[in-house]
């Protein structure tokens, strides 16, 4: 029965561990983290360096940070059943795998260092203490994290139970020193240099790291009985402690030393202040084994949760042991701890190390924040707080950052990004939702409720196209050109209008989820949309009137040549629906050399003298010259002159307009003279890649017969020339401005 029981609760999610409670498995590894090297041996030089009332602020303002993470960390651990993994694991599920990877790979890597920092702060002082032993800190170092290595394998709960002995030592040479009178201090000697006084920020920095450790009782989560209990109290607990005796040490250190400047020379001064000097050297040892032993039973548990998400190699993951341990994630932190021990000098990376684990306390709290902004019925965290503590734990995280080590901040959020994307770029399947949406529509709603109070203007116009491209693979010409027109900038949306046979909600949402597959695969961002209509036409005119939201719609269409065909009178109709509903249109005729053949590299753009079409081909030659695929095109602007025309004055204007408007471009002026306007054209742009030709609006009294007599003609007469793209600027905006000067 037990045997079944176990097994459900694996299948369920549930943890199969140790089912630690509040204070073995969080409040104990907190403090112990929270209470350590800096406590005993940097308290008396912030003192020394500020003063008492300034240290007092600045452990106040440390603590805080601290302790808004912690609220921040009991509203997501409550709101949610947290297994193994701790922070990367409410981090993934709250922001996502990539999220969670690019701060929990780093988070781990530094867990799993840390053991070598500890360890080697504990061998420095065993061979400053015992030089007797004649050894060196490598040697001492490699026997300690055996021995270390050996308590974590053993059993989690074992290793544990040693920080009771560790806690109880610590205890100890805290009332040793507040029982200690000073007696054994001896005045300072005139011969002793003393050391410039730092500043407030300067000391800020060093204190800080005393009061991070909340991750160490988080990383245990998976073998936390009732994770959502344990760790909201364990956390607050310790910080709650650690602040309680971090402001008693100034005060009684200030009672006792009357002369600061044997602060800022000694840093033993709670060794000579204390009761019992011996059980202040034990609480450091015990302090900085605490912490290595916390590392060693966090760290792999966090690789492990990594590893079941699929991030590194699944069997990194393999647990042993009716208590799921994680044996292979614990041996590969027992080579890196080992490395870092044997390296020697680890001070150069120490600064990033420190950056990721206030980068997590950072992210943590955004999560936090993010998951009560957005307002989601899921969002019901037993401990609520308001998402304005949350970003200020964030700010004062990101803050503490730049002022401890700005060069390792960066170096750390680098790297952070760097696995951001490397990990998107896997596009991992994952089994869970989490805040991404719901953030993403805070922003759009922020967005739109601003754009819909400003009013559309030339300096900051995009094209957002809506190509009526059909299926993907018929007319992917439309789709290519409409996604370097808008690539990055413009929003893209990609349009196929179905028999109504196709109507279904289930066989509609099949198709956009493969044709949305197939623009992902060929790298283009772009919405989709299926739209089921009785005829092409018809669909088109109806998509056109209703699709977008408030200020955001498509303002460009972009449609194939070849949707005349069916019937050219309701095609001219749609042109006319089109331009009174002020969207620009693009008609684009494939050349008969075919998508494939083109080199792309020279755009022709035949310039009306009248009209209000040239600004709006201008600057889509720009953007389209402008995006990967046609980056070397070289645009040239071409226009007619007739026999008793000027071709020089022409030419000229051209050029000065082109000169002034910033435009990397050629000016030719063609001569027609009797010849055929297209024929012109034909002659003169055949070697071109793309040529863009302007389109006569309809006029106001004109009819459909009339109007699609004209697009017929304009069709015909261009036959035989290469791609062309038919542009009727519709929206009331005088692109010409883009190219003027301020």
């Amino acid at each position: 029965m037990k045997e079944k029981s176990e097994k459900l609760g694996v299948i369920a999610g549930t943890s199969a561990g140790y089912q630690f409670g509040t204070f073995k498995g969080v409040f104990t590894p907190s403090i112990l983290t929270i209470l350590g090297v800096i406590m005993y041996l940097r308290f008396g030089w912030v003192l020394g360096n500020v003063g008492l009332i300034p240290t007092l602020i600045i452990v106040t303002l440390s603590t805080s940070i601290t302790l808004l993470t912690a609220l921040s960390i009991s509203a997501l651990a409550t709101n949610m059943r947290v297994k193994g993994g701790g922070a990367y694991f409410i981090i993934s599920r709250s922001l996502g795998i990539e999220a969670g990877a690019a701060i929990g790979l780093p988070l781990y890597l530094s867990q799993a260092l840390s053991i070598s920092f500890y360890i080697v702060g504990f061998s420095e002082s065993i061979i400053q203490v015992m030089p007797f032993l004649n050894l060196s800190i490598k040697a001492v170092g490699v026997i300690t994290l055996l021995i270390v290595f050996v308590l974590a394998i053993k059993s989690a709960d074992l290793a544990l139970k040693t920080q009771y002995v560790i806690l109880v030592l610590i205890v100890l040479s805290l009332v040793s020193l507040f029982m200690g009178s000073g007696e054994k201090l001896s005045p300072l000697a005139a011969e002793v240099p003393v050391p410039q006084e730092e500043g407030f920020w300067i000391v800020f920095a060093v204190f800080f790291p005393a009061v991070t450790g909340v991750l160490t009782g988080l990383s245990m989560s998976g073998d936390l009985k009732s994770p959502e209990k344990a760790i909201p109290l364990g956390t607050l607990s310790a910080v709650g402690c650690s602040y309680f005796i971090y402001m008693a040490i100034p005060v009684f250190l200030a009672g006792i030393v009357k002369d600061h400047r044997i602060l800022l020379v000694d840093s033993m001064i709670m060794y000579k202040v204390a009761r019992w000097g011996p059980f202040i050297l034990l609480g450091l040892w015990g302090a900085t084994l605490s912490s290595a032993v916390g590392s060693m039973l966090g760290a792999p548990r966090t690789l492990q949760a990594i590893a079941r998400d699929g991030i590194v190699f699944r069997i990194i993951g393999r647990a042993f042991g009716k208590n799921q341990e994680p044996r292979v994630a614990l041996l590969i932190t027992f080579i890196l701890a080992l490395t870092g021990i044997l390296t020697g000098d680890l001070n150069m990376i120490a600064p990033v190390l420190t950056m990721f684990f206030l980068i997590t306390y950072g992210i943590l709290n955004l999560s936090a924040g993010f998951g009560r902004l957005i307002g989601s019925p899921a969002w019901r965290p037993r401990y609520r707080i308001h998402w304005g503590f949350s970003f200020a734990g964030a700010f004062g995280c990101f803050a503490a950052m730049l002022m401890i080590n700005p060069g390792a901040t960066f170096i750390a959020i680098f790297i952070s990004i760097t696995v951001y994307f490397l990990i998107k770029r896997r596009r991992l399947k994952t089994r869970w939702g989490d805040f991404r949406y719901g953030i993403l529509m805070l922003m759009v709603q922020f967005g739109l409720y601003r754009l819909s109070q400003k009013e559309p203007n030339i300096e900051s116009w995009r094209p957002n196209i809506l190509v009526l491209s059909g299926s993907p693979t018929t007319r992917w010409h439309l789709i290519e050109i409409a996604d370097a027109l808008s690539r990055g900038y413009g929003l893209l949306s990609v349009a196929a209008i179905v028999p109504l046979k196709y109507g279904s909600y289930e066989r509609k949402e099949n198709m956009e989820r493969t044709i949305a597959g197939y623009l992902q695969e060929r790298d283009v961002t772009a919405l989709v949309k299926i739209y089921p209509a009785s005829d092409v036409i018809g669909g088109i005119s109806d998509l056109i009137k209703g699709y977008g939201f408030g200020p955001v719609e498509p303002n460009t269409i972009l449609i194939g040549e070849s949707a005349q065909e069916s019937n050219l009178v309701k095609f001219a109709e749609l042109v006319r629906t089109l331009h009174e509903n002020r969207r620009n249109v693009i008609i684009v005729k494939e050349g008969e050399a075919g998508n494939s053949e083109r080199k792309k590299r020279r755009i022709d753009i035949w310039w009306g003298q009248k009209g209000r079409n040239a600004g709006l081909i201008l600057a889509l030659a720009q953007l389209l010259s402008t995006s990967q695929p046609w980056r070397n095109a070289r645009i040239s602007i071409k226009t007619i002159f007739s026999a008793a025309g000027d071709r020089a004055d022409i030419e000229e204007g051209l050029r000065t307009f082109a000169e002034q408007g910033r435009l990397d471009a050629s000016i030719e002026a063609v001569l027609a003279d009797n010849s055929d306007l297209f024929a012109v054209v034909e002659n003169s742009s055949r070697d071109a890649d793309l040529i863009f030709l302007g389109l006569r609006s309809p006029g106001p009294d004109e009819s459909l017969e009339s109007y699609s007599s004209y697009l017929r003609n304009v069709f015909q007469c261009t036959t035989g020339i290469p791609t062309v793209g038919y542009v009727l600027a519709s929206e009331n905006l005088d692109f010409k401005k883009i190219f003027l000067p301020a």
